[in-house]
């Protein structure tokens, strides 16, 4: 699921932006809208910001308050939370108003954020909607487990398959009771190799009997002590064949795949190379 930010003041046209992004996503793939809201949940009538990114093509729309209430289903969220129930069924979400969020973002009317910047603007108006989609495209998607397992259900071989097997990889937050904690690791992958790695594995994978579909992701970026940083999910005919191609897949993932990354503790940083 590819997922875009968009922040600025009201009167940069934030609302704007996200019925037309919804309107041409909605072309390609599901659309799911996230709205940040300052108001109760009764704010979900004709006219008002989520109904409108409905109108517009968004299949779903949801708000979350400051308290993190979600006027949706009623449970509270916060906005990774709806992110990772969203991303196994909608192909783009929509995010509008958390700049302080750790996304990729278009920034309108000047406005700080926290995630990387796709592109700016004084307002909606003064964009070209082409290319935000085609930077949209250039990000890395926002992946879970359940996304992938997703993913590999969808295979057209799914009928013969009786196993899935996956692997997550987490920050660690300590060694031994002594550590210091890691506060968050930092990965940057070497571009187009990382790329080309991982299909080769996928590919070589898939030439296995058995091996029905295979999904791999490593995330980029900052990941935070206790978040999921990697997985690797596995459709195949059988547990034991299912089993032996996570393993291998993981194990050639950390060999063979140019990553790299800091490790950023309470008392010190420093680089440490995924592969050499």
């Amino acid at each position: 699921m590819y997922v875009l930010g968009i922040a600025g003041p009201s009167d940069a046209g934030k609302t704007t932006l996200v019925e037309r992004l919804a309107e041409r996503l909605s072309e390609r793939g599901s659309v799911a809208t996230v709205k940040h809201l300052t108001h109760s949940p009764d704010v979900d009538t004709d006219g008002k910001d989520t109904a409108r990114h409905r109108a517009a093509g968004a299949q779903a729309t949801y708000g979350i308050t400051d308290d993190e209430g979600w006027f949706a289903t009623g449970a509270d969220r916060t906005l990774v939370d709806a992110l990772d129930e969203l991303a196994p069924d909608y192909d783009y979400a929509l995010v509008e108003g958390f700049s302080d969020a750790a996304i990729p973002t278009v920034a309108l009317g000047g406005r700080d954020h926290e995630g990387a910047r796709v592109t700016a603007a004084p307002t909606a108006d003064d964009l070209a909607l082409d290319s935000v989609v085609d930077a949209l495209h250039e990000r890395e998607p926002y992946e879970t487990l359940g996304s992938l397992a997703a993913r590999v259900k969808r295979s057209a071989r799914q009928d013969r398959a009786g196993a899935i097997a996956t692997f997550t990889g987490r920050v660690r937050e300590r060694d031994g009771p002594d550590d210091d904690p890691t506060e968050h690791l930092a990965f940057e992958k070497y571009d187009g190799v990382a790329e080309e790695r991982l299909a080769a594995i996928r590919s070589d994978l898939l030439d296995r009997d058995g091996i029905f579909e295979v999904a791999l992701h490593h995330k980029t970026g900052v990941v935070e002590a206790s978040e999921d940083i990697v997985f690797v999910v596995i459709l195949a005919g059988h547990r034991a064949e299912a089993f032996e191609a996570v393993e291998d897949g993981i194990n050639r993932l950390k060999d063979e795949v140019p990553l790299f990354k800091k490790e950023v503790t309470v008392s010190d940083e420093f680089w440490a190379h995924e592969s050499e």
